[in-house]
């Protein structure tokens, strides 16, 4: 194929795919399956005639893609949130995944026939979780969840996939190398997880001393430099035979905490390269798939599907918070928002790569458990957490012309405030709040317009105000605001 040919179908799947992504937020479909769907239209069996079967570059592109995923991932956790539920999520992403992938493994013994080690290897690959895919559905519908379950499915996703990762290449070295055995599970168990966590907080500290000493000339080569100490930290961490996939994502939580210069440049970038290694690697794997293979596995498939969903990641998820004070209605909801997503999908593609006689079987089996558990629960879960009542609605995000880039030395933070309709500020001037001096209302958004306010800018009932303040002159502004008329 030519080099013209190649970039032309790139672009053209890449502008489908984003295209698509609007077709997601209106009908509420979840973006996984459309990313698929445009990778298995242009395959061999659809519309683009694409001959695509190298599982050894797939699963190579999958997981380039998901080292930028998990690291946008835990760039994008709030740690205020996610620091109360630390425990019962770490809980839920090792002895959950773990729960998940026996009770589904031994099922797939069963109804497939394959051999315990081949079963577990299939649980272990559909054992992770994928809460990106949860709260676009979520979006999309303009909802989100109660705490502490939004920070808790966003955490456990992010955790667990090591978990599967590590499980997955345990019972596939099984499989291909005589002489292992599952005693040899605990002590890689360690090395794994222990030296993973151990390169990712150490890099972490690093990356943040590079950013902060090398001051560089152009804002951007700052992604740049972080691209390069992301796909460093992973080699690193492979290489000293810990996790590497882990060490990426607390790499990203440890960034997510600290404060350094373009930080929110530095994180818009990365949630942007998360976005086309999503697009490249799920067109990839519908590329790989041949949908006619499906097909014998539909009801074999289903039935891993609903063992999956009712039986093996509700266990799981009631069995781990047994220790912990979550009401049931939330323990369900976690139950029924675990979705299968990348992750699965490229994991099947490692038993391909490694040849083992029942790989294609298990990937397409997979392939069909992604597709269905985020067609059956993605659409559901809107319904469910209002049943439940754990659904909250979404809060707006307003778009203000001003950012604020936090540094160190700078104990302030730009904040909005909405003026309540029956405040006693009403009609005075901004001089006559006696509101700290420090505390600056930067600009006024007031019936879809934007005010720049001076000391003689008189405050109206539903007037947003952006505020640059530290936390306890900000409070004093909200007291002053909150003050009823009688």
């Amino acid at each position: 194929m030519a080099f013209e040919t190649i970039l032309l179908w790139a672009s053209v799947l890449m502008f489908v795919s984003v295209v698509s992504s609007k077709i997601s937020d209106k009908f509420a479909v979840p973006v996984l399956l459309l990313f698929l769907a445009v990778g298995m239209l242009a395959g061999s069996e659809g519309i683009g005639n694409i001959n695509f079967d190298n599982a050894q570059l797939a699963k190579q592109i999958g997981i380039l893609a998901l080292i930028f995923i998990i690291f946008s991932g835990g760039l994008d956790t709030n740690w205020k949130d996610t620091r109360p539920i630390i425990l019962p999520g770490i809980v839920l992403s090792t002895l959950g995944v773990l729960v998940t992938a026996i009770i589904t493994g031994l099922f797939a013994v069963y109804v497939l026939k394959f051999s315990l080690l081949e079963g577990v290897l299939l649980g272990s690959i559909v054992s992770s979780t994928d809460a990106a895919a949860v709260f676009a559905i979520l979006r999309s519908r303009r909802i989100s969840l109660k705490k502490p379950l939004k920070p808790l499915l966003e955490f456990e996703s992010g955790s667990n996939d090591p978990m599967a990762i590590f499980l997955t290449m345990g019972f596939l070295s099984f499989l291909t190398v005589k002489g292992s055995g599952l005693v040899l599970l605990i002590p890689r168990f360690v090395l794994d997880m222990g030296m993973g966590a151990l390169v990712g907080y150490l890099m972490a500290k690093a990356i943040v001393f590079f950013i902060k000493r090398l001051k560089l000339d152009y804002e951007g080569l700052y992604p740049v430099i972080t691209i390069s100490l992301i796909l460093f930290t992973y080699v690193i961490a492979v290489l000293l035979k810990g996790n590497g996939i882990l060490a990426v994502y607390l790499a990203g939580l440890g960034l997510a905490q600290a404060e350094f210069p373009n930080k929110k440049s530095i994180m818009k970038f990365h949630d942007g390269l998360a976005w086309i290694s999503q697009i490249a690697m799920f067109v990839t794997l519908g590329l790989l798939v041949y949908p006619s293979h499906l097909v014998p596995l539909i009801g074999t498939g289903l039935l891993v599907t609903i063992v999956l969903m009712f039986i093996a990641r509700p266990l799981s998820v009631f069995l781990c918070l047994l220790p912990f004070k979550f009401a049931v209605p939330k323990k369900i909801m976690l139950s029924w928002v675990g979705l299968r997503g990348s992750v699965p999908i490229i994991l099947a593609t490692f038993p391909l790569a490694a040849g083992i006689p029942q790989a294609e079987t298990i990937f397409n089996i997979v392939f069909f458990i992604v597709i269905a558990s985020v067609f059956i629960q993605g659409t559901s879960i809107p319904l469910v957490s209002k049943l439940l009542k754990l659904d909250v609605p979404l809060p707006d995000k307003k778009a203000y012309p001003i950012e604020f880039e936090k540094v160190e030395g700078i104990d302030a933070e730009l904040t909005d405030v909405i003026v309540p309709y029956n405040s006693e500020a009403i009609g005075k001037m901004i001089k006559e709040l006696n509101v700290p001096v420090k505390c600056l209302i930067m600009l006024v958004s007031r019936n879809d317009k934007f005010v720049i306010p001076s000391g003689s800018t008189v405050i109206e009932g539903g007037d947003v105000l952006l505020v640059l303040a530290n936390a306890e002159d900000f409070s004093v502004l909200q007291c002053a605001l909150a003050r009823l008329k009688e």
